[in-house]
């Protein structure tokens, strides 16, 4: 009877454990990268809805003036363009005529000195959050 009681133990088994541990391992290894990816993309839409806002008000102001604008405060100043402050807080804008950049700021959640470039000849963005990220932020 009592080799019987050895047999029907109910349990797993070492190998079956580390097999389990070994599979989890393997699946937050591939989905905690795309997760964090995809944390940084909604966080640099805030920037990148910002910058078509500024885009469209630079276009705006320069066929009225025939100039284009010095800075985003300016387009502001001028009734061109309102930001919201929480935007404000998190990231700050500047304007050339060949490139639309926002850097984010320390109060936004990924940290300060990342940047969200529009490349107004190519009509492309570039950097922190965009498939296209080359590293550098």
């Amino acid at each position: 009877m009592q080799g019987m009681l050895k047999k029907n133990r109910k349990g797993f088994t070492l190998i079956e454990i580390l097999i389990v541990v070994v599979i989890v391992a393997i699946l937050a290894a591939i989905s905690v990268p795309i997760y964090l990816d995809y944390v940084a993309g909604a966080r640099a839409s805030d920037a990148q809805s910002q910058i078509g806002a500024i885009y469209n008000a630079a276009k705006m102001y320069k066929q009225d003036t025939e100039m284009w604008p010095a800075d985003v405060q300016e387009l502001e100043d001028r009734g061109y363009l309102t930001i919201d402050e929480s935007v404000k807080l998190k990231w700050n804008f500047d304007i050339t005529e060949e490139q639309l950049t926002a850097t984010s700021t320390d109060e936004m959640a990924g940290g300060s000195g990342k940047e969200v470039r529009y490349d107004i000849l190519q009509g492309k963005f570039f950097g922190y959050g965009l498939p296209n990220d080359d590293g550098d932020n």
